[in-house]
């Protein structure tokens, strides 16, 4: 795996801690900048809405920029705005800055999506992709936890200037190591170009099994420390190091995925949104035993992640001519799952239904992924046989096999042809 697309995974690393520090940060932010702990939380729902938009806007926006000029510039306006917003001396300003932030992230997500997959062969893509993701990963289970420490300790402005600064270095990283025109030779692409990929409706299926994929496992996480500390009986201090075991299973099931995925894209799909349901309904069931809960935690990282490289390559696969504005509204369709799931999730609850209903919602929405990666299966296998070939037009078509062999009709024929010439 070339060098640059670990690169790529730091950015991502540095960038998805300050995506999720903050659900370990709102306490002590809310008292600093006077105001309430829900308008707090406003500000993590802020930066779901910037990725949402962000990525196909700046997709389009930076589609004949070399890619490392864009990834360049993506850090570079993340890193200001949150040098911004750790100075910043009110709510409103810190608002502001975070939805610019993540409009910035997305674009990197974008980007760096679409390098890294251009950067291998078609057979390596998930991968490829397994390694960029992994960096969101490790952000849980390393950054996230540094983040609210620190945030803790010494505040939680220290802990935006700490994303600055690794952001930073991996800014500095991406300058030395990935080629200067990347992406830059060859025709230009138009928006156009780009746009005509979205006619296919197999696309569009692929981003629903996206949302559903991620959707059904965030809907649990966005929940588990209130489940954890009222229905499983953790210590709320512990919460913390079970949401970085949470965290080590999502990076296994990166590393299982980007394994499977590139040859068996449907059966990883089928485990790991079976695998899915499965553990969901076992943490509903199994939620008031601490150990229990504990270990299912883990699982559902796993199953959760396992998903995510085939689904990215897939989106790949099927707009392979239109790969940049593909790959960022695939970024979108994940971001569409962290901000809807949690919204029924919390639906549930309000309802009376407990924080143990998050686990059943959870397991509906891995329910209709698996409809939806079904459908698509199909389709695929009607597809080997009647789709066209050509680039972005789907899979090939199964090689029709020769006409059988008459080998005596034409031993005679070959003899009478000898006999002839005599």
């Amino acid at each position: 795996m070339p060098v640059a697309i670990y690169i790529l995974s730091l950015g991502i690393f540095a960038q998805g801690t300050s995506e999720f520090m903050l659900s370990g940060l709102l306490p002590t932010m809310a008292e600093d900048l006077g105001v309430s702990i829900p308008d707090a939380g406003l500000l993590i729902s802020a930066f779901a809405v910037g990725m949402l938009v962000g990525a196909p806007l700046l997709a389009v926006a930076t589609l004949r920029m070399p890619r490392r000029t864009a990834l360049v510039a993506f850090q570079a306006v993340f890193i200001a705005g949150h040098v911004v917003g750790a100075l910043s001396p009110s709510y409103e300003l810190l608002f502001a800055t975070r939805v610019v932030t993540a409009v910035a992230y997305a674009g990197f997500w974008a980007v760096a999506a679409v390098t890294a997959v251009s950067m291998v062969p078609a057979e390596s893509r998930a991968k490829a992709m397994s390694v960029v993701a992994s960096g969101l990963s490790l952000a849980t289970v390393l950054g996230v936890p540094a983040g609210t420490v620190l945030g803790q300790h010494a505040g939680w402005r220290a802990a935006f200037w700490a994303v600055a600064v690794l952001t930073a270095a991996s800014l500095v990283s991406v300058m030395l190591f990935l080629p200067g025109r990347l992406g830059a030779d060859g025709p230009a692409r138009t928006v156009r170009q780009e746009l005509v990929a979205f006619v296919r409706p197999r696309l569009w299926l692929s981003y629903g099994i996206t949302a559903l994929s991620v959707g059904g496992v965030i809907v649990s996480f966005s929940y588990l420390a209130p489940l954890l500390t009222e229905v499983s009986g953790v210590p709320e201090s512990w919460v913390p190091a079970v949401l970085s075991l949470y965290g080590v299973g999502a990076l296994v099931g990166l590393t299982i995925g980007g394994r499977t995925a590139d040859a068996r894209p449907f059966p990883t799909l089928f485990i790991g949104l079976g695998g899915l349901v499965a553990f969901s309904l076992a943490l509903w069931g199994a939620a008031s035993h601490t150990v229990l809960a504990v270990v299912l935690v883990f699982f559902l990282g796993l199953v959760g992640f396992v998903t995510n490289p085939a689904v990215q390559a897939r989106v790949f696969a099927l707009g392979g001519d239109a790969p940049t504005l593909v790959g960022a509204v695939n970024t979108s369709a994940f971001n569409v799952g962290i901000t809807v799931a949690p919204m029924l999730g919390g639906l549930a609850i309000d309802a009376g239904l407990g924080y143990r209903s998050v686990a059943w919602v959870g397991a509906a929405i891995g329910v209709a992924g698996l409809l939806a990666t079904a459908l698509a299966a199909a389709l695929e296998r009607r597809d080997r046989v009647d789709a066209p070939t050509g680039p972005g037009q789907g899979p090939r078509q199964e090689a029709v096999p020769e006409p059988r062999r008459e080998p005596i009709r034409e031993d005679v024929a070959r003899v009478a042809s000898m006999t002839s010439n005599r």
